[in-house]
């Protein structure tokens, strides 16, 4: 169909081909690795990405293109709009060509071994010749465009599964080349280009990753400032040979949670994450600029909550409100709310409220640090304790003219818990003196 769809989310579309000869083309993080010459005209791109597509481009950069930063397409043999189409796609995930120009794209996809999009390409090409457009009667093939989006191919054909099957070849690899405590810099540097076309080494404790630069560094600005700073090695100075991989050394992150956060940068996704990863995730996407991640892993991990006693929702609440996790902040919030008397019954509970700023009241009594759980720092988010007693209001359905009195209930009972609280804490020190 002849339709502007929805808008694409794929996260690889800010890097899609561009001539070189285009003023808005931007490689300076991540340089593309070989361009292709059609009808004189070229394009540049990446050959992770055209290799992760499609077999054809596999094949031809394991063998013949291997070693070839340029390629050059006879005259008249290549359609270029097709092929830029193509490559965009390859990148996006969004098909976006003209009417006029998808026979050729056919012929294309056939030859590059895109099957399931070639027989939709097929099946739209015969609408158009069976349809009449009444509203582009008078609008001539060259100005009709089909569009179409990676969702409309089996799940196996889209980019997400693309880059899923390149990450487990990467980490295949990675899992043989763990570092001996004695083993140099120089030595891990000396890992040679495989297969897997990994451009970047990241050396985590005593593993070290095999990744791409393409990826890591559109995801992460963190990642991209780092290999920015590279540049000289990696045009093949300092005494290194060319064919060496750079790298990079992290400290502080567990490579468990590496590998999870290098799921996410390439397949935009989570599919399952150990609760007990959650907060060191938390800590990497904040680190390494990787902010959606926090709601990769927020999705991931509320089903485990669902079954999480009331103790382990206190910690949560806690560490969601530090670092601005607000899907699991409203989760457990809400459950406090229907719950109420079952988590004042709670020991952590009661703890938990002597950590907070007060409900509403003397300003001068809140915390001011912006990560502090609970402050009202952030825009986004209210005081812990005003927002739980919203939501006790509306959990308890008390009429408008008595929700100040309702609110002046739960305020006197957090008062309570809160002196309890306060003589569980004395008792405790006690023991611990007479200890």
């Amino acid at each position: 169909m002849v339709a502007v769809v929805r808008e694409s989310q794929v996260w690889l579309h800010k890097l899609t081909c561009y001539s070189a000869s285009d003023d808005t083309s931007d490689f300076s993080y991540f340089p593309p690795d070989v361009t292709f010459f059609v009808g004189g005209r070229p394009i540049e791109a990446h050959r992770l990405i055209l290799s992760a597509r499609s077999p054809f481009f596999k094949r031809k950069f394991e063998t013949e293109w291997k070693d070839r930063s340029e390629v050059r397409f006879a005259r008249g043999k290549l359609s270029y709009p097709a092929f830029y189409s193509l490559v965009h796609f390859f990148y996006s995930d969004r098909l976006d060509i003209a009417v006029d120009d998808m026979d050729d794209l056919i012929r294309l996809c056939k030859a590059c071994k895109c099957d399931e999009l070639q027989k939709v390409i097929e099946n739209e090409l015969r609408h158009q010749k069976n349809a009449e457009y009444k509203a582009l009667r008078d609008v001539d093939n060259s100005q009709k465009r089909f569009i179409l989006q990676g969702f409309s191919l089996p799940e196996e054909d889209r980019l997400p599964s693309a880059m899923h099957r390149v990450l487990q070849v990467s980490l295949a690899n990675s899992r043989t080349e763990n570092v001996n405590p004695d083993e140099t810099t120089y030595e891990i540097q000396k890992m040679q280009f495989r297969e897997d076309l990994a451009d970047v080494c990241v050396k985590l404790d005593k593993r070290v990753f095999r990744c791409h630069q393409v990826i890591v560094a559109s995801r992460s600005e963190y990642f991209k400032a780092r290999l920015s700073r590279m540049t000289g090695f990696l045009e093949g100075e300092g005494g290194f040979s060319h064919m060496s991989l750079p790298f990079l050394e992290e400290h502080d992150l567990s490579s468990e949670a590496f590998e999870k956060m290098i799921e996410y940068m390439y397949t935009d996704a989570l599919k399952e994450i150990d609760p007990d990863q959650a907060e060191e995730l938390f800590d990497a996407a904040s680190r390494y600029l990787l902010f959606p991640l926090k709601r990769a892993v927020a999705d991931a991990l509320l089903p485990h909550l669902e079954l999480a006693s009331p103790a382990e929702l206190c910690h949560w609440l806690l560490l969601s409100d530090m670092y601005g996790i607000l899907k699991i902040r409203e989760y457990c919030l809400d459950t406090m709310a229907c719950n109420f008397e079952t988590f004042a019954d709670t020991r952590e509970f009661r703890a938990l409220l002597l950590t907070l700023p007060p409900p509403s009241g003397d300003s001068s009594l809140r915390t001011t640090r912006p990560s502090a759980p609970g402050s009202g720092d952030n825009s986004d988010q209210g005081n812990l304790l005003d927002d739980l007693r919203e939501k006790w209001l509306e959990a308890e359905a008390a009429e408008l003219d008595k929700r100040d009195e309702s609110a002046s209930q739960f305020d006197r009972r957090l008062e309570m818990l809160i002196l309890v609280a306060e003589q569980e804490v004395n008792v405790n020190e006690g023991h611990d003196i007479d200890d």
